[in-house]
């Protein structure tokens, strides 16, 4: 029961939530104690957050997993976790990590508190109106920097916000792409908007949200705003201030970003990304794109 109700929590998405180091790490702030602290707990928090949407996603589409190719084999589904245990778990964990990310600011806690209504809405209402789906489930990317940001009193620029935003729209979107491609021409029956979306629509939406991705992160590059920015910690202010040299290494990222999303977009149209994080963990060449990625970012921000 035990390693059931893990894999139920299905801790392998839980590398989703490093998003909340997104707007500290970029402010230069989590070599600061109280800073670095406060993302973890966050981290922890909403851990348990999107775990405990885990179990209320697979208990309401318990009846859908089942007929499922793959999703069935899911403990809930299988019948390996019981519905009354899982909803016990799922019920503490939503309100758990919410509480624990109230330890380290409020804002962080209302972040918090907004990605398990948005999620577990999702679960009951949106994810059965097509393009209003991909939005839902892209938000809770963005709430999840969102909430990082706010626990460690980081503010965040507008292209930051931006590139969150439509990266996300990228990836959700890619993921519905490579499921409608899996399942092939008929009736889907596992995911309820499967069945409105079209190869080709995706492929714009895929198209428009890669785009304004990559444009956004060039323009918060080439202004420099990762490095400016004030994180107020404990009634004082720690000041993050790009230099000129460090414009270098903030532009020069944006050459393995793009090599990324072009190498994503191939993997796609190979037939592949139904399960994101697997093609992140499985892939050589994107994860050396990622280090290269934080290799030259993190130069920027914390040695030039």
């Amino acid at each position: 029961m035990i390693r059931a109700l893990i894999k139920e929590a299905r801790p392998k998405q839980w590398a989703k939530n490093v998003l909340v180091f997104a707007a500290p790490g970029a402010a230069g702030v989590l070599t600061h104690g109280k800073p670095l602290t406060r993302a973890v707990i966050a981290f922890v928090a909403f851990c348990m957050a999107s775990a405990g949407t885990y179990f209320w996603n697979d208990i309401l589409d318990v009846e859908a997993d089942r007929v499922h190719p793959k999703k069935r084999f899911r403990p809930i589904a299988s019948g390996a976790v019981p519905l009354n245990v899982a909803r016990v778990v799922g019920t503490v964990l939503l309100v758990g990590g919410p509480a624990l990310a109230f330890v380290t600011r409020w804002q962080a806690g209302v972040a918090c508190v907004v990605y398990v209504v948005v999620t577990t809405s999702y679960s009951k209402v949106w994810k059965h109106i097509a393009v209003v789906d991909l939005v839902a489930v892209a938000s809770g990317f963005v709430v999840r920097a969102v909430g990082g940001a706010a626990a460690t009193g980081v503010p965040m620029s507008s292209w930051f916000v931006l590139t969150t935003t439509f990266g996300s729209l990228f990836i959700v979107t890619g993921k519905r792409y490579a499921e409608l491609r899996e399942l092939g021409d008929g009736p889907s029956g596992a995911r309820a908007t499967l069945d409105d979306y079209s190869l080709g629509f995706l492929r714009i939406v895929l198209s428009i949200s890669c785009c304004a991705t990559l444009v956004s992160y060039c323009i918060w590059a080439f202004e420099g705003k990762a490095g400016h920015s004030v994180a107020a910690v404990g009634g004082s202010t720690i000041s993050t201030v790009a230099h000129s040299h460090s414009l270098l290494f903030y532009q020069l990222s944006i050459v393995p970003m793009l090599t990324a999303l072009l190498r994503y977009l191939l993997i796609l149209e190979q037939g592949h990304g139904a399960a994101p994080e697997e093609i992140f963990a499985a892939d050589r060449t994107l994860q050396i794109l990622g280090l290269v990625w934080v290799a030259v970012f993190a130069t920027g921000v914390y040695i030039s």
